[in-house]
């Protein structure tokens, strides 16, 4: 073999070598690449508005007064345990635990016009449930939109219970201020923690007693030591003397 080869041979094992030195070093520091897909904006926005709210998140509004707020209270009542009654004129949902007790909600209420009383059952349930308002709304209010995915901009909040026979449902809502009001088209709202707690205690076929409008009195707000009277007739008929959904 000549000189000049082994010399050749001699550099190139050098060179190797140095190399082998170099990246071994702690001054270079060689990480693996991970694929990086290309950046899509609109299947980023898409993908964000899939995603459910946190609903550990989702606590009362701190302008929501006291008495509206989610109570244990003393309720006697001939409705069994497990039954829900609206009342509506003083704006509160109960929930009947039995034993003289129950939870107490409060709720907004349909407005002028668009009270209506009846004994029904919860026919559906539904998380975070899709807005599609009726015709009898849509006539009155043009401009609502045709449908509505669910989410938190969703006027119908959280939860749903939609009871039988009726356009009408529970649900939550996405303007709390509204609760403890008359403001809506026949269904009675609440606040999205509130329905969110009423949703996981109610089963399909719950019974739901809607107490019919009248004068509020004193004694009826207080901690509720009465009996709930049963429905009338009449009432059992259900007359609702306004469609709506909201």
């Amino acid at each position: 073999m000549s000189t000049r080869k082994i010399h050749g041979m001699s550099l190139t094992f050098a060179a190797t070598l140095a190399i082998v030195a170099l990246f071994r070093s702690d001054a270079v520091v060689a990480e693996p690449l991970g694929y990086a897909a290309p950046f899509n904006p609109g299947a980023f926005i898409f993908q964000q508005a899939l995603q459910q709210p946190k609903e550990a998140d989702i606590q009362a509004p701190a302008d929501v007064p006291a008495r509206l707020h989610r109570h244990v209270v003393d309720y006697p009542t001939r409705e069994t345990a497990g039954t829900i009654v609206i009342d509506t004129p003083n704006t509160y949902l109960y929930y009947v635990l039995g034993s003289g007790k129950a939870i107490r909600y409060g709720i907004g209420v349909g407005r002028e016009g668009f009270t209506w009383s009846g004994v029904k059952a919860v026919e559906r349930k539904a998380e975070w449930p899709d807005w599609i308002p009726p015709e009898e709304m849509l006539q009155r209010q043009p401009y609502l939109p045709r449908f509505m995915a669910g989410g938190p901009g969703n006027p119908l909040g959280a939860r749903a219970m939609y009871l039988g026979g009726t356009v009408y449902r529970i649900h939550g809502t996405n303007a709390p201020s509204t609760i403890g009001k008359q403001v809506s088209s026949g269904c009675i709202r609440m606040l999205n923690e509130d329905v969110i707690d009423l949703y996981a205690r109610v089963s399909v076929g719950t019974k739901v007693v809607v107490l019919p409008m009248q004068p509020a009195r004193p004694q009826a707000v207080a901690s509720q030591n009465r009996s709930i009277p049963r429905a009338a007739g009449s009432t059992v008929a259900n007359i609702v003397r306004a469609h709506g959904v909201y």
